[in-house]
C-alpha cells in the first residue's frame, strides 16, 4: 500500500491526457468501494469538455484547479433504491479515496473537492452537468499527470492514539 504514504494532493496538472484505459481502471477501483448493505449509491461523470471543466473550476471556492485539468471525475449519489441512507456519504467517501490511491497507482495525481452539503456548490455542478434531479453532488476530482511531486508530509502523531485494554 505504497500508495497510501506517496499520495498526496494534486492541483497541477500537465497537457497529457490520461488513457481511456487509466480512466476505466479508476471507474473500477471507486466501484470496488465498500458500501453499507452493498447500496452502491454511486454515479460518475467523467469529465473532459474544456468548457465543463470551465464551469466546475467555479462551483466552489477551492475548485479552481479544475479548469487545467484534462479530466475531472464528479460523483453523484442517488437518492432512489438506496437501503441505508444515513451511510450514503460514507459510501461516497471510500469510492472516491480509492480514485485517489488509485490515481497515485497509475503515476497520476488529483484531488479531492468537496460540494456536499454546500447547496450552492451543488447547484452549481448540477447546472454545470444539467444533472438529474434524482442525483446529489458530492464532489470533483480532477485528475491527470502531476505537473510535479511534493514530499510527503509524515502526519503520524503518537498524541492520538488511545489503546483501551
Amino acid at each position: 500500500m505504497d500508495a497510501i504514504f506517496s499520495r498526496n494532493s494534486v492541483r497541477k496538472f500537465t497537457e497529457e491526457m490520461p488513457s481511456e484505459e487509466q480512466i476505466e481502471r479508476l471507474l473500477r477501483a471507486a466501484m470496488a468501494a465498500p458500501s453499507a448493505k452493498n447500496q452502491q449509491p454511486w454515479e460518475f461523470f467523467v469529465v473532459t469538455n474544456k468548457d465543463c471543466l470551465q464551469k466546475l473550476s467555479e462551483a466552489t471556492p477551492y475548485s479552481m484547479c479544475v479548469k487545467n485539468a484534462q479530466a475531472a471525475f464528479v460523483l453523484a449519489s442517488r437518492r432512489d433504491g438506496i437501503i441505508a441512507p444515513e451511510f450514503r456519504d460514507i459510501d461516497m467517501a471510500i469510492a472516491s479515496e480509492n480514485i485517489l490511491l488509485e490515481l497515485e497507482a497509475l503515476g497520476l495525481g488529483g484531488v479531492m473537492i468537496g460540494v456536499s452539503p454546500i447547496k450552492e456548490n451543488m447547484e452549481h455542478v448540477r447546472d454545470a452537468l444539467k444533472m438529474k434531479d434524482e442525483l446529489i453532488p458530492f464532489t470533483i476530482i480532477p485528475f491527470g499527470y502531476p505537473e510535479k511531486r511534493r514530499p510527503l508530509e509524515d502526519r503520524y502523531d503518537v498524541s492520538r492514539i488511545h489503546y483501551v485494554k
